[in-house]
């Protein structure tokens, strides 16, 4: 299943960061993203021509705190094991560091960050059939990861940059509370809670396992976000025309492009597919 297939899905994630040079120039060596287009204060990165990342350059914004609401990982979803296996390769060779690495059962994943903290995940998902089922819903895990086996199914070819078909499949949000996600993330946005744990929810649109994570392993308590901090700036969905007539009329909003924020102040952008 792909993230497309739902009908409420990320388009991209929009950052705010104090050094446009080196943070753009992170993610296309690190990541193998490719410019899109520039204007000086915006960069647009992106694979195969699809838009996944916008870089907001202000100098004087306030360095964020992880113990803020607000971005948690943004994670980019390779549409094959072997594209995992070829970019963890590359990774290795240009020594990029990482923070660490999971098998969540429903997918695959690795964890490192920008250099200003914002976190990303690169990550491949297991067949549909294959993600566990338990009584009480969808059953994920942090397991170790068979690295072995990733990089043996990108063997025999070298990473050229993020294939076409990469997608943002999922925003993992730090948030005060558990307490409001339900009622704004599964309500409002009509996303089914798919995996709750005591200090994190997951909300899939259409049987994904989670477009949106929230958690409080870092920000318990935080409050409203304050203006002018660095960090995630938007977070920008596409919904289908019916999706997105739904979600208006839940939210009490004219029919069009929605921006709406979640009870932390995250800016969260609807937009017809």
């Amino acid at each position: 299943m792909a993230t497309s297939d739902a009908p409420l899905e990320i388009g991209h994630v929009a950052l705010t960061v104090r050094d446009l040079p080196a943070v753009g120039a992170f993610y296309q060596r690190a990541l193998g993203l490719a410019p899109l287009s520039q204007d000086g204060a915006t960069l647009r990165l992106g694979a195969g021509g699809r838009l996944l990342l916008e870089l907001r350059r202000d100098p004087a914004a306030r360095p964020s705190s992880p113990r803020e609401a607000g971005l948690y990982h943004t994670a980019f979803l390779v549409p094959t094991r072997a594209d995992l296996g070829r970019w963890l390769a590359h990774v290795a060779e240009t020594r990029v560091p990482l923070d660490g690495a999971s098998d969540h059962l429903v997918s695959e994943a690795i964890y490192l960050a920008d250099p200003e903290g914002n976190g990303i995940e690169v990550y491949v998902d297991r067949p549909r059939a294959a993600w566990p089922m338990t009584a009480t819903g969808l059953q994920m895990a942090s397991d170790p990861l068979d690295y072995p086996g990733i990089l043996a199914a990108g063997a025999g070819s070298h990473w050229a940059g993020m294939p076409e078909g990469s997608a943002i499949g999922h925003v993992h949000l730090r948030v005060g509370a558990m307490e409001g996600t339900e009622a704004f993330y599964g309500q409002t946005l009509g996303m089914a809670l798919t995996t709750r744990f005591p200090s994190a929810n997951f909300f899939g649109s259409g049987g994904y396992h989670h477009h949106i994570g929230t958690n409080i392993w870092q920000s318990r308590g935080a409050g409203r976000r304050a203006p002018g901090g660095s960090g995630l700036a938007e977070v920008v969905m596409r919904a289908d025309p019916a999706e997105l007539a739904a979600i208006a009329g839940r939210a009490g909003m004219a029919a069009g492009t929605l921006a709406l924020q979640d009870p932390w102040g995250t800016a969260i952008t609807i937009a017809a597919k």
